[in-house]
């Protein structure tokens, strides 16, 4: 079983560390205690656990951290075992209105597993496993608290081997229930799909205990609403995954790899709206500005575009046709396809985010969607909002995943501003941040494409859906009346009193 990795620790363990947010905080009455512990849950209340627990990979976060400080401790984590120990959990906090924060390897980069109102932080590292194989169907039941290595491990043992073919960045930190909660993607979703492509059907406990299982009887059904999308990308607001039912893939038998330079970014853009047009569908195909170029590859005056597939030969020889024929103009340059094997390496390094915060300099990555027609007036009206506020050092772009009507544009900036001060850091990461969001809301692009919304971008949902914000308002209600589940994220109000960084 796979570690949970811990997320830029205090630096010295066991120090008196402070709550950031400073929002208002619920305790865990004895008699609750008394509750969940014969629920056979096992309950932690040392400070280093519940501070632990009180953070994810959130940038400011990290920057927090180095400060001694976290964004918000919970009263207590409890660890459940089992769906009935969940649902007897969840049950004996909604009778008490304590909230409840679900978590498991807590790799997101938005805040949204940190306990904003303190309560119970739900680790669900402790439902984890394959509990179920079919081979002949190609489906897999996997508890909510594995984590990707451990699940693509047990898989490569079945058989001829078998993958879900879900590869975040975050793969070695997060869990089977973290992609769906958040509707991740991963880095080869244009061959394998996004996880709401993966998933079959669920196991949820509702805020009140009840479980209930969605779908997963057929590869579709026709009856009524699909209730296992309500709960995809609902971040623990409606309730509580604890098991899925996955879709596998054999392991591929062969693999090719590309690597060209274009001219401009828009260039590039274009060549991979082709590819995707004609139906290939290569699991890697990433496009990078000459500022990443240059920093990831060593390439300064170009754009770079690794391509990487993985299929069944003759899927992997009609494919990599595709893309030379579309990457084959006279101004298109050949590279080094060393150039793949020096993104696999890095791929999954998020080492520097810590150092760059410590020494002052506050960075983030901001990912949106758009259709394809939107996406260069997207590019440079971002790089150039971002590159208009006071103290940024840096500002670049790469397409992450790419689909036939549209792609992920996934922004990184960095500013650094007077020394060691702390508010000047958050009005800069702001600042950047409505930066981001007003000009993709401008171009009618989605303003996340796989992180999720968390903390971080709560405050901008509301505009987000529009009208439909009421929609999930009261699908909050409907499912979670008293409001104990994952407060003060989407925007949504809470009982437990007004959300922060709003």
């Amino acid at each position: 079983m796979t570690t949970p990795t811990p997320v830029t620790p205090i630096d010295a363990p066991g120090a008196r560390v402070t709550d950031r947010l400073g929002a208002t905080t619920v305790d865990v009455p004895a008699a609750v205690l008394d509750r969940i512990r014969a629920s056979g849950a096992t309950i932690v209340v040392d400070d280093d656990a519940r501070a632990e627990a009180g953070r994810d990979w959130w940038p400011l976060a990290i920057g927090w951290a180095a400060e001694g400080a976290v964004p918000q401790r919970p009263a207590v984590v409890v660890r459940p075992a089992s769906v009935t120990q969940v649902s007897e959990v969840l049950a004996a906090c909604n009778e008490a209105v304590i909230p409840v924060t679900a978590a498991a390897g807590r790799s997101g980069v938005c805040g949204g597993s940190i306990p904003v109102h303190g309560g119970v932080a739900l680790d669900m590292t402790g439902l984890e496993g394959v509990v179920r194989v079919d081979e002949t169907s190609l489906t897999a039941d996997v508890r909510a608290g594995t984590f990707g290595p451990d699940l693509e491990a047990a898989l490569g043992e079945v058989g001829d081997g078998y993958t879900v073919g879900h590869w975040p960045q975050s793969m070695d930190l997060s869990t089977v229930g973290g992609w769906l909660a958040c509707r991740g993607a991963g880095q080869y979703s244009t061959r394998y799909g996004k996880i709401e492509d993966m998933v079959v059907g669920l196991e949820v406990v509702l805020a009140d205990g009840r479980i209930v299982r969605t779908e997963g009887h057929g590869p579709r059904a026709a009856t009524g609403p699909n209730l296992t999308q309500l709960f995809v990308g609902s971040e623990g607001t409606l309730g509580v995954i604890t098991e899925a039912r996955l879709r596998l893939h054999p392991r591929p038998t062969a693999q090719e790899r590309r690597a060209f330079g274009f001219e401009t970014f828009t260039d590039g853009l274009e060549a991979c709206r082709k590819i995707l047009r004609r139906g290939a569908t290569p699991a890697v195909l990433r496009l990078y500005d000459q500022t990443e170029s240059a920093r990831n590859f060593d390439q300064p005056d170009t754009n770079v575009l690794i391509v990487l597939d993985e299929a069944d030969p003759a899927i992997l020889s009609a494919t990599l046709a595709i893309v030379d024929d579309e990457c084959g103009a006279a101004n298109v340059l050949t590279l080094d396809r060393e150039l793949v094997e020096r993104w696999l390496g890095h791929r999954n390094d998020v080492s520097a985010l810590a150092p760059l915060w410590r020494g002052g300099i506050v960075v983030d990555t901001a990912e949106v969607s758009g259709p394809w027609a939107a996406l260069p007036g997207l590019f440079t009206e971002v790089i150039s909002a971002l590159t208009s506020i006071e103290g940024t050092l840096a500002a670049s772009a790469h397409q992450s995943h790419a689909y036939s009507d549209g792609a992920c544009l996934y922004f990184t900036f960095g500013g650094r501003g007077p020394e060691d001060d702390g508010e000047w850091r958050e009005h800069y990461y702001r600042e950047a941040w409505d930066a981001v969001i007003d000009a993709t809301s401008a171009h009618g692009a989605a303003i996340s494409h796989h992180h999720g919304i968390g903390l971080n971008r709560s405050r901008f949902l509301p505009r987000a859906l529009g009208p439909g914000f009421e929609v999930l308002r009261r699908l909050k209600s409907t499912f979670d009346p008293v409001g104990i589940l994952n407060p003060g994220k989407f925007g949504l109000s809470s009982p437990f009193g007004p959300a922060p960084w709003a």
